[in-house]
C-alpha cells in the first residue's frame, strides 16, 4: 500500500488541534459535578450520541470489520451482542441508576451497605475493567498509526503506541467530563457519516448488489462459502461451541456492567433523560452496525483476505485497507483519522470513569470518610489519570497484534462478571447485604482473571499474548461462561451467610430508584 505519510499526519494534526480547542472551549472543573458529570447538563439525544461516540471503540470500527471479512458471519456476531445488550441497560438499569446515584457505580451499590469496603470493590472492580478496555484501544491506535506510517518493527510500533497513549490522556487532564462528551459526539457524527459514505461506494462498486458483493468475498477468502454459515471460527469443535456461548454472554450481559457506559447516565438531568440516552444511542448503534456488515465483507471482497492478515495489525486493517482501495491516500487518511477519533473518544471516557471511580470512591470517601473537598478530588482524579494511562500504554504494547474485538469481549467478561449480579441484586432484591456484594464482585473478579491467566488467550497457542509458554489448562478463550454465573451464586451465598442489615436505608433506595426523590 502506497501511503502519503505526510497527508495522514496533517489529516491527524487538524483534528487534534480541533477537538483540542473544542474541549478547552468547553471544559469546566470547578466542581466535581462539573468534573465527573458535567453538571447533568446534557439532554438525552445529546447523551445518547455521546453514549454511542463511548461505546463505538475500535473494537466495532477496525475489530469487527477485520473479524467479518476474516471470519465472515461467526464475525458479524460480535455486532449482534454489542448491540443486543443495550436492551438490558434500557428496561433494568438506566432509570434506577441515574435516580440512585450521583457520580460513580460505587455510589449505588454502597447505598444500603457498608460503604467503605463495598466502594473500594466498586473501584477495584472499574480500575480492572477499565484497564482492560484501554489496553485493547491504545493497542489499535498503534496498528492503525504503524499502518499509515508503514511501520513494521515491534519496537516502532511500541512507540507509536506510546505516543498515541499520551496524547490521549491529555485530554482528560483538560476537558473533564465536559470536554470528554463533546469529543463523543464530534466522534459519534463524523464516524456515522463515514461508515454510512464508505458502505454506498461499496454497494456502487458492486453495482447495488449485497449479492455480488458477497460473492466477491467467498471467492477472495480461503474458506469460500462457508463465511455465510456459522461455524467458521467457533464451530469446528466441543470447545469452540462453547467459546461461542461464553462470547455471547460476555458481549450481551457486560454492557449493563461497563462502568464508563454507566457513569454517562449521569450527565442527564434525571431518569426520563436517561431512558432517551438508551433509546438514541441504540437506535444510532444499529444503524453502524449494518453498515459494518458491508464494510466487513466489502473489505473481504476487495482486499482479499491474505492482504488484510499480512499487514501492519492484522485484522484490524481491513478497513483502512479497504479505504485505500476505494478511495486513495485521501479517504485512507480520513478514515483513519476517525478511526484514531473513535479510540481517542474511548480513552478519554474510560480513563475519566477509572479516575473518578478512584478519586471519589476510593479517596474522598474510603480515605477521607467522605470529607474531601472538590480541589482535591479533582487533583487525584487527574492524577490516577496519569498512571491509568501509563500502564494502559505498557498493557497496549504487549497486546500488539491481537484482535480488537476479541480483547474488548474479555472487558464484556470482566464487567458482567464483577458488576452485573451486584447492581441488579442492589437494585431490585431487599435482602442484598455488605457480604452479598463483597462476594459478588470480588468472587466474580477473581474467577475471571485466574480463567484468564490459564486460558489460550495468555498462553500455549500461536496467537497468545506469550505464545512460547504454555501453562494454560481452561479451555475457553473467554471465562464469561463460568464466571459471570459464578458471581451470582456468590452473590446469593454470602447474602443468605451475611447479617440483615437496616430496612429502612432499602426502603429509601427503593422510593429513590423508582421516584427520583432526593436525586437533586
Amino acid at each position: 500500500m502506497d501511503t502519503n505519510p505526510l497527508l495522514n499526519i496533517s489529516i491527524f494534526a487538524a483534528f487534534v488541534l480541533f477537538t483540542l480547542y473544542v474541549v478547552y472551549r468547553v471544559s469546566s472543573a470547578g466542581t466535581t459535578t462539573d468534573y465527573f458529570a458535567a453538571g447533568s447538563q446534557f439532554s438525552g439525544a445529546q447523551n445518547g450520541i455521546a453514549l454511542s461516540g463511548d461505546f463505538l471503540s475500535a473494537a466495532s470500527f477496525l475489530g469487527i470489520a477485520g473479524a467479518i471479512a476474516v471470519h465472515g458471519y461467526d464475525g458479524f456476531l460480535y455486532s449482534i451482542g454489542f448491540l443486543v445488550g443495550w436492551l438490558v441497560n434500557l428496561l433494568l438499569i438506566a432509570e434506577l441508576l441515574r435516580n440512585t446515584g450521583r457520580f460513580t457505580m460505587g455510589d449505588v451499590i454502597s447505598y444500603r451497605t457498608q460503604p467503605r469496603p463495598v466502594r473500594a470493590a466498586a473501584a477495584v472492580s472499574t480500575l480492572m475493567i477499565s484497564f482492560i478496555y484501554m489496553i485493547a484501544q491504545i493497542a489499535g491506535a498503534g496498528s492503525l498509526v504503524s499502518l499509515l506510517l508503514d511501520v513494521h518493527s515491534a519496537t516502532g510500533q511500541a512507540l507509536v503506541i506510546a505516543g498515541v497513549g499520551a496524547l490521549m490522556v491529555v485530554y482528560v487532564l483538560v476537558g473533564g467530563m465536559k470536554g470528554t462528551t463533546w469529543v463523543q459526539i464530534i466522534k459519534a457524527v463524523a464516524l456515522m457519516l463515514c461508515v454510512a459514505f464508505m458502505t454506498l461506494f461499496l454497494m456502487g462498486k458492486f453495482g447495488y448488489s449485497i449479492t455480488s458483493l458477497l460473492q466477491h468475498a467467498a471467492e477472495k477468502n480461503p474458506l469460500g462459502e462457508r463465511i455465510f454459515a456459522p461455524g467458521a471460527e467457533y464451530g469446528k469443535d466441543v470447545t469452540t461451541k462453547l467459546d461461542f456461548i461464553s462470547l455471547s454472554m460476555a458481549l450481551v450481559l457486560g454492557v449493563a456492567g461497563l462502568p464508563h457506559v454507566l457513569m454517562r447516565f449521569y450527565t442527564v438531568p434525571n431518569a426520563l433523560q436517561a431512558r432517551r440516552s438508551v433509546v438514541w444511542a441504540t437506535v444510532t448503534m444499529s444503524v453502524f452496525y449494518l453498515c459494518t456488515f458491508v464494510i466487513g465483507f466489502g473489505a473481504g471482497a476487495v482486499s482479499g483476505t491474505d492482504s488484510i492478515l499480512s499487514a501492519p495489525g492484522g485484522e484490524n486493517s481491513a478497513a483502512p485497507l479497504l479505504a485505500y482501495r476505494i478511495g486513495g491516500t485521501v479517504l485512507l487518511g480520513i478514515v483513519a483519522a476517525i478511526a484514531f477519533a473513535t479510540i481517542l473518544a474511548v480513552v478519554s471516557g474510560l480513563t475519566l470513569t477509572a479516575s473518578a471511580s478512584f478519586a471519589h470512591d476510593v479517596y474522598a470517601n474510603v480515605i477521607r470518610r467522605g470529607e474531601a473537598d472538590s480541589e482535591s478530588e479533582i487533583r487525584v482524579a487527574r492524577l490516577t489519570a496519569l498512571v491509568i494511562g501509563a500502564t494502559s500504554i505498557v498493557g497496549g504494547i504487549l497486546v500488539n497484534g491481537q484482535n480488537l474485538a476479541f480483547l474488548v469481549s474479555l472487558a464484556f467478561a470482566f464487567a458482567a462478571s464483577a458488576n452485573l449480579s451486584t447492581l441488579l441484586f442492589s437494585l431490585y432484591w431487599r435482602r442484598f447485604n455488605t457480604r452479598g456484594s463483597l462476594w459478588g464482585m470480588y468472587g466474580g473478579m477473581g474467577t475471571c482473571l485466574i480463567l484468564m491467566i490459564f486460558s489460550p488467550v495468555v498462553s500455549g497457542s500461536p496467537t497468545s499474548m506469550l505464545p512460547g509458554i504454555d501453562f494454560a489448562w481452561f479451555p475457553l478463550s473467554n471465562p464469561g461462561l463460568v464466571s459471570i454465573p459464578a458471581s451470582f451464586l456468590l452473590g446469593y451465598i454470602g447474602t443468605l451467610l451475611g447479617d440483615r442489615e437496616d430496612g429502612v436505608r432499602a426502603d429509601e433506595m427503593e422510593v429513590r430508584s423508582l421516584t427520583g426523590i432526593g436525586t437533586s
